[in-house]
């Protein structure tokens, strides 16, 4: 493995004890009801949510394993002023991608337009601000850790502060620990275009602009 994903070595056991991906259903439970069939057929893709979080969980182990050292930065250093992504793979139905984050720089509150969306933190810890209606409610995904993205989902993400991930305990954390904070991605259909949002002082969000974008998470 190359130097660029030498610092993750330490981060491989934390992933592999800390991954939460659900215990694949028996074939009984994996028959889709009728209700569970018409919101699949009135979705824009064939893949659901489990699926997606299937995909990235399979993407961070493929990342660790190495098979994507082809596609991280080739002098070994992860971008340190602007977030970075490589596409690991993509088709007509789903794009997967390797984003790193860096201190300080959010993806601004923003949706995914008509695609439905998952991801798994593979090192470092990464902040989400999601709008549940009235609100930002914030939480903390660390390594291991999954979230999908049903269409509709506004949120705003960036890589978590060291403090916040200490919490309210006592224990103070290593910035070095958070040294990359890479999380995986797939978007299905691909992403085309997303919103960007404001809150407003009424407490209600308002759009200030669509872009048309293949780019996950926003500009890099």
């Amino acid at each position: 493995m190359r130097s660029s994903v030498l610092s993750l070595s330490s981060a491989r056991d934390a992933y592999s004890a800390s991954s939460r991906l659900p215990t694949p259903p028996t074939s009984s439970a994996a028959v889709p009801g009728p209700l569970e069939r018409a919101v699949a057929s009135a979705l824009p893709t064939r893949l659901r949510p489990a699926d997606l979080l299937r995909l990235t969980d399979e993407g961070a182990e493929d990342v660790l394993a190495g098979r994507y050292d082809h596609l991280l930065p080739s002098n070994g250093i992860w971008p340190a002023d602007e977030r970075w992504a490589a596409r690991l793979l993509t088709d007509d139905e789903v794009d997967v991608w390797l984003i790193s984050w860096t201190p300080g720089k959010s993806t601004e509150l923003h949706d995914h337009a008509g695609s439905l969306g998952a991801l798994t933190v593979l090192s470092g810890a990464l902040s989400e601000f999601r709008w549940n209606g009235t609100e930002l409610r914030r939480r903390i995904l660390a390594a291991g850790d999954q979230a999908s993205f049903p269409i509709g989902w506004v949120h705003d993400v960036m890589r978590a502060p060291a403090q916040s991930v200490a919490g309210s305990t006592s224990e103070s954390i290593d910035p070095a620990l958070l040294e990359p904070t890479l999380s995986v991605h797939a978007y299905s259909p691909p992403l085309t275009a997303m919103s960007y949002y404001d809150v407003t002082g009424h407490g209600t969000l308002r759009r200030t602009r669509t872009v048309l974008t293949d780019q996950p998470e926003g500009d890099m």
